[in-house]
């Protein structure tokens, strides 16, 4: 689930950067895989979101939001959930800090 404790609360301008992402209008299906997809989809389906992740002016702060809500699914900022799985994992350790 959603760690939510670490969102700045109803602030608007801390929000309207989604109103800028590239993702707005898009079939939100290529960033969330469906049940038992697995292979080439998952990859193919992971390329094309991350197509558009690269060219959105606000890919940074969709980054940023995921990783301090820990969102366990989709492509967020460019990021599978397995590429921010491991950024937990690896901030989680002894001594680690975010870069």
């Amino acid at each position: 689930m959603t760690d939510l404790s670490h969102l700045p609360g109803p602030i608007e301008q801390h929000w309207n950067w989604q109103l800028e992402g590239a993702c707005r209008g898009v079939d939100s299906s290529i960033f969330f895989h469906p049940a038992n997809e697995r292979g080439t989809a998952a990859k193919e389906r992971e390329q094309h979101a991350k197509s558009v992740c690269a060219r959105c002016p606000v890919r940074v702060q969709c980054r940023r939001y995921a990783l301090a809500t820990r969102e366990p699914y989709g492509v967020w900022g460019g990021l599978t959930e397995g590429e921010r799985r491991v950024l937990f994992t690896d901030f989680a350790a002894p001594g680690a800090r975010p870069a």
